[in-house]
């Protein structure tokens, strides 16, 4: 039996903990779980904070977290989940950036974080303990991540634009107070 390559080991838990973490935060947009405001709630604030439709932004962000967290745990399709996930991060980013970094003051701390480390899963690989690699890396390819950044980057822009629209103000009162409360 081959040496375990720690190398290898660190990914999987990497993508074990940031998935599992990701699929939480959405299965609270989508069904409530884990204290979540579910779906209907999860509308009521993206509409809020300036993302319509309010339902379909709910949808969006709580498949793309929920989705690219269980992807990236099983290392599966990895640059395609942490391409959607990165996206996502990006328009909760825009909602905290007001109020700073820290997540403390409800600044963009922690989506950041998520989004930088989903970034990094996509650019790395998921490893050998990962069904990318038991399927030969069928959907782990170079040009998977670049098409699925160039879409994650493209839908972003949109949804941002779309939300600037929408508050029709200019990013300092783009955060509504009790951001930090609000689902991501």
């Amino acid at each position: 039996m081959p040496p375990i390559d720690r190398g290898d080991l660190g990914l999987l838990v990497l993508r074990a903990g940031t998935g599992g973490v990701l699929f939480a935060h959405g299965a609270q947009k989508l069904f409530g779980w884990f204290g979540g405001h579910g779906l209907e709630g999860t509308r009521e604030a993206m509409e809020y904070m300036g993302f319509t439709p309010g339902r379909t932004s709910a949808l969006a962000a709580g498949l793309a977290e929920a989705g690219g967290g269980v992807l990236l745990a099983l290392g599966l399709a990895t640059p395609a989940a942490g391409a959607a996930v990165a996206g996502t991060m990006t328009g909760a980013v825009s909602v905290h950036a007001p109020a700073g970094f820290f997540v403390t003051e409800g600044g963009y701390e922690y989506p950041a974080f998520l989004g930088f480390v989903a970034t990094c899963l996509s650019v790395t690989g998921p490893g050998r303990h990962s069904l990318d690699h038991a399927l030969g890396h069928r959907l782990n390819r170079p040009w998977v991540m670049a098409a699925a950044f160039a879409a994650s980057t493209a839908a972003a822009a949109v949804v941002l634009r779309r939300r600037a629209g929408a508050l029709g103000s200019g990013p300092e009162q783009a955060t509504p107070p009790g951001a930090g409360a609000l689902p991501d």
